[in-house]
């Protein structure tokens, strides 16, 4: 592996302060910050948003404060779990007004994934500016390829405002097989690529990824500043409901395969991502039992018991990337037949049709990581080109 605010939800309150994002050459100002930097390519022009509710500098939402600038906003694009951010995974996303602001709110989860022709039609700049986790499955990266896409086919102007990688410090995982491409996994990249959006949409652009994006012509990001690979940074306001803090940022990657199996990774508890078991004994002696809680409606596992192990406490970030639960949940399992859910959803998170198949036969990590490693290494090659930040 390589070591390379207005609209906070009442589950949001618990996320925790900023352990650190501050390096030796001082704050980390993300690229939202640096009105001055951008400003002037959005006045007199018709803007389109695509934010959430990480879209935030200081405590303003960014809407609000271009609004106050001057700035013409006629759209928000609004990704999975909507412009509040308080939408559970998976759930319907419909088109509405912003009831502060009255701007029309288009959803972009569901049917419409990606921006049409006629939503672009009075539209001269398009402004990314969502805060991501890094990892390929989390489908923030995937809204912004289509949106690239759309910018492209359309002609219009691509911003965007760049944010730190709260999991750029490493690249590590299988690098995702074009025949499995989904929406939680669009690009031939490591389930943690390490890198931030602003470098992410550079390399998609730069390598021809997506349909359209090799002819988008007007791409600018603002880069973050005092931000380097190395920054521990933890988002000060959660990006999605069920990853509350940075341990489950940094836990994520690793975990989110067990989405696809019976075992619960804690949604509808308070320990989202920090937490695995199942309603199998045998899986471990740390129980907790979910429910139905804001931001994770119907969770896996819903009101039965579960049994398995706490993660909360251990140094996710010195442990990166891991099949080591995974393995050890499907050696413990008592029901090893349906471990797995019957369908090819795995395959879709983890970017290959053979890793369920080396798991159910006992591979080792060591072994299973060999046969990943040379398009890993390609992609580390490939990646160096598209950084903005020291690595």
């Amino acid at each position: 592996m390589i070591q390379v605010r207005t609209f906070l939800m009442p589950y949001f309150v618990c996320f925790i302060a900023v352990l650190s994002f501050t390096n030796t050459h001082g704050q980390v100002v993300v690229g939202a910050a640096r009105t001055q930097e951008y400003v002037h390519l959005l006045k007199g022009k018709s803007v389109a948003m695509v934010v959430n509710h990480t879209s935030v500098v200081g405590k303003t939402h960014l809407v609000d404060s271009l609004l106050t600038l001057g700035v013409r906003i006629k759209t928000i694009f609004a990704p999975e779990h909507g412009f509040r951010g308080d939408a559970s995974a998976g759930e319907k996303i419909t088109n509405s007004l912003d009831p502060k602001t009255g701007v029309k709110i288009v959803s972009l989860y569901g049917k419409n994934l990606k921006p049409t022709a006629a939503q672009l039609a009075d539209i001269d700049v398009v402004v990314f500016d969502i805060q991501d986790v890094g990892a390929r499955f989390y489908t923030y990266i995937s809204t912004m390829t289509y949106v690239m896409d759309a910018c492209a086919d359309n002609n219009k102007q691509l911003l965007i405002l760049d944010r730190p990688n709260p999991n750029g410090h490493y690249v590590d995982g299988p690098v995702l097989d074009l025949k499995l491409k989904s929406f939680v996994g669009m690009l031939p990249i490591p389930v943690v690529h390490g890198l931030t959006v602003g470098e992410l949409a550079k390399m998609i652009k730069g390598e021809k990824w997506g349909g359209s994006t090799k002819k988008l012509k007007k791409l600018t990001v603002i880069r973050c500043q005092n931000y380097t690979h190395q920054t521990v940074y933890a988002p000060p306001i959660a990006p999605s409901p069920n990853l509350p803090n940075l341990q489950a940022i940094q836990l994520y990657p690793s975990l989110c395969f067990f989405e696809a199996t019976n075992i619960s990774v804690g949604r509808g508890t308070q320990k989202q991502f920090q937490v695995i078991g199942g309603a199998d004994a045998a899986l471990g002696t740390y129980q907790f039992t979910p429910v139905d809680r804001p931001g994770a409606a119907n969770p896996p596992n819903k009101d039965k018991p579960c049994y398995g192990q706490d993660l909360s406490t251990i140094n996710s970030r010195e442990l990166g990337f891991t099949l080591k639960y995974l393995i050890e949940m499907y050696q413990k399992s008592s029901d090893k037949p349906n471990f797995f859910n019957p369908n090819n959803f795995f395959e879709k998170l983890s970017g290959t049709s053979t890793l369920r198949d080396q798991v159910k036969n006992g591979a080792l990590e060591i072994e299973i990581r060999k046969t990943w490693q040379p398009d890993l290494d390609s992609f580390i090659t490939k990646r160096k080109e598209y950084l903005l930040y020291k690595n």
